[in-house]
C-alpha cells in the first residue's frame, strides 16, 4: 500500500478488540423491536424494516432461501441475518447475555464504523459483491440501533478480470500486488487502476500494464525536462505573463480535473486530459517555435504546477522525477531480461554498424530491442534507450482496438 501510494488508515480496529461495543448494538436493536432471539441465536427481522433493499433495489420476494441466506428453519423470514450467533465446538467465543457465542457477519462493521465516525458518516467502501446482502444488512441494522444513523455515499468497485475473465483461484489466473510490483512500478499499477472507472470492472493484461508503464513514462520524463529547464531560470510563474493559448489550456485542464472528480471520481477523464498540457510543455521545450516563444519560462512554470497540483490529488507525484524515471527503466529491464550493459553494447553494436552503413544490421539490432521493450532514440548526442511496449504487445493492442 505504502508502494502504492495509499495513504494509511486512521484506525485499523480489530473485531476481538470490540465485543462490548458488538453487544451493546445488539441489545440495543433488541430493545428496539428489531429482532428476536432463538435458542442462543439474536436474528435481525427484516420484516420489522420497511426499508429493507433501498441499497441493492431488491424485494424482501426475492430473497430465496438458499441463495446467499443460510437456510434455517427457525427463523421467521428466510432472509432475516444473524446478529449473535451461540458457540459451536472448535470456533472462538464470548460471553454475552445469549450465552455464549460470536458475532454475526455483519454487525462487527457497524458497531466498529459508530464507534470511530459515530452512526452517520459521508462514504462507506467496498467491493461490489457486498452490496447484498452484507451492507444492505448494514443498513438495517445500524438505522434500527440509531434511527439517525445515515451514509452520504456509498461506494461499490467493480471486479478485476484477467485477459477478460473473471480473477479466481480456481481458473489459476489469480496473482497478487506484490507479483505484479515485482515487474512493473507500483506507480503504472495506480495508472492503470486509475484508468478506469472504479465502479466498472477492470481487465488486467500484460499489454495494460505495459501501456501503463509507457504512459507515466511520458509524464514523468515530460515534467523531468520541464523542471530542469525551470531550474536554470529565475523566473517566478507570474500569471499575467502567460499567454492566451497556454493560459486557456491550463484554464480548460483545471475545469475537466474538478467536473469529472466531482462527478463520482471520474479519473479515467481526468488522465486523458492531461495529454494537452503535457503536449503544450512539450511543444514549448523541444519545438522551435516554442523555445522562441514570449514568457516561455512563466508557461512553462504554471503548467507544471498545474500538472503537479492534479497529480498530487491523484498520488502520482513520486519523490524525484529522476528517481522514479531509473526505477522505470530498471523494472523494463527486468521484463526484457537484460541488464543495461548488455543495451548499451548493442546501442554501441549498431552505432557500429550504421557508420559502416550497414543499415540491415543496424535495424535488426532496432527490432531485436523493441521487440522485448527497449526503444532506441537517435539524436545529434547520440543514441539513448528508454521503455516501450513490446511490439508484439503493440501489435495485440492494435488488434484489440
Amino acid at each position: 500500500m505504502l508502494h502504492l501510494h495509499c495513504l494509511p488508515p486512521s484506525v485499523e480496529p480489530r473485531v476481538s478488540d470490540h465485543m462490548l461495543q458488538i453487544i451493546d448494538m445488539i441489545k440495543q436493536i433488541l430493545d428496539n423491536g428489531y429482532a428476536y432471539r432463538v435458542d442462543g441465536d439474536v436474528y435481525f427481522n427484516v420484516y420489522k424494516f420497511p426499508e429493507y433493499g433501498r441499497l441493492s433495489g431488491r424485494k424482501l420476494e426475492d430473497n430465496r432461501a438458499g441463495e446467499r441466506v443460510a437456510v434455517d428453519s427457525r427463523k421467521k423470514n428466510p432472509a432475516d441475518f444473524a446478529l449473535w450467533k451461540a458457540a459451536k465446538e472448535g470456533e472462538p467465543s464470548w460471553e454475552s447475555p445469549w450465552g455464549f457465542g460470536r458475532p454475526g457477519w455483519h454487525i462487527e462493521c457497524s458497531a466498529m464504523s459508530a464507534a470511530y465516525l459515530g452512526y452517520s458518516f459521508d462514504i462507506h467502501g467496498g467491493g461490489m459483491d457486498l452490496v447484498f446482502p452484507h451492507h444492505e444488512n448494514e443498513i438495517a441494522q445500524s438505522c434500527a440501533a440509531c434511527k439517525e444513523s445515515n451514509i452520504r455515499y456509498w461506494i461499490h468497485n467493480g471486479f478485476v478480470t484477467v485477459d477478460s475473465e473473471k480473477m479466481s483461484k480456481s481458473l489459476g489466473n489469480f496473482f497478487t500486488i506484490r507479483q505484479v510490483i515485482d515487474l512493473y512500478h507500483p506507480l503504472a499499477l495506480r495508472l492503470f487502476l486509475m484508468g478506469t472507472h472504479y465502479r466498472s470492472p477492470i481487465n488486467y493484461s500484460d499489454v495494460q500494464l505495459e501501456s501503463a508503464s509507457d504512459r507515466i513514462f511520458y509524464i514523468y520524463q515530460t515534467l523531468h525536462d520541464c523542471v530542469n529547464v525551470l531550474s536554470q531560470n529565475d523566473a517566478a510563474v507570474r500569471v499575467d505573463l502567460i499567454p492566451p493559448d497556454t493560459a486557456n489550456c491550463i484554464n480548460n485542464f483545471q475545469n475537466i480535473f474538478v467536473d469529472s472528480m466531482s462527478d463520482d471520481l471520474h479519473t479515467p477523464v481526468v488522465l486523458a486530459a492531461i495529454s494537452d498540457p503535457l503536449k503544450t510543455i512539450n511543444d514549448l521545450l523541444h519545438t522551435r517555435k516554442g523555445k522562441k516563444q514570449e514568457f516561455r519560462i512563466e508557461s512553462l512554470g504554471a503548467l507544471e504546477k498545474t500538472i503537479k497540483t492534479v497529480l498530487t490529488v491523484l498520488g502520482l507525484v513520486p519523490t524525484s522525477y529522476s528517481e522514479v524515471l531509473q526505477q522505470l527503466r530498471e523494472k523494463a529491464l527486468k521484463r526484457a531480461k537484460l541488464t543495461e550493459d548488455q543495451v548499451l553494447e548493442k546501442i554501441e553494436e549498431r552505432t557500429a554498424a550504421r557508420r559502416n552503413k550497414e543499415y540491415e544490421k543496424s535495424d535488426v539490432i532496432r527490432k531485436e530491442l523493441a521487440a522485448v521493450g527497449i526503444a532506441l532514440m537517435d539524436s545529434a548526442d547520440g543514441t539513448t534507450w528508454r521503455p516501450a511496449v513490446p511490439l508484439a504487445l503493440q501489435e495485440e493492442k492494435v488488434t484489440a482496438t
